[in-house]
């Protein structure tokens, strides 16, 4: 953990030191790279805390979600409908923000902030008709 912290903050030195300017041509596919690798990393991370990470599905779903974005931006260029990138930004950034809720509602579950959830009610069910609801089924991760 200590290696990838010291990766992390010397990455992000030699990235701030260093004067790379990408070509304007390939900002938009730089920029879902990104964003499909946060989306990623994110959802390997919540994965982790709930005890479901596979590593295989996570190397799979980081490459799929890359080249997939990528493909839009390609296909989008080619028809002449640039803003096609903008389905994939909006559906990463949405993913994005639920896996970071739920990761924050892990960690705080986790250092007994707040307590476990044991059951979700629908709205205007009472707790006395049913002893406990369905949970929402699960996505896999990455």
């Amino acid at each position: 953990m200590m290696i990838a912290a010291i990766g992390l903050v010397l990455g992000f030195v030699a990235g701030f030191a260093m004067p790379v300017v990408p070509s304007v041509a390939y900002a938009r596919y730089l920029s879902i790279a990104v964003l499909a690798s946060l989306d990623s990393a994110l959802g390997g991370l919540r994965a982790s805390l709930e005890g479901k990470y596979d590593n295989a599905i996570f190397v799979t779903g980081f490459f799929t979600n890359i080249f997939l974005a990528a493909g839009l931006i390609f296909v989008g260029d080619r028809l002449g409908v640039r803003d096609l990138y903008l389905a994939a930004v909006a559906g990463m950034g949405i993913r994005l923000f639920q896996n970071m809720g739920i990761i924050r509602r892990l960690l705080f579950q986790r250092w007994g902030v707040i307590r476990p959830e044991t059951s979700r009610e629908e709205p205007g069910q009472s707790s006395s008709a049913s002893p406990r609801a369905p949970s929402p089924p699960q996505r896999p991760a990455g």
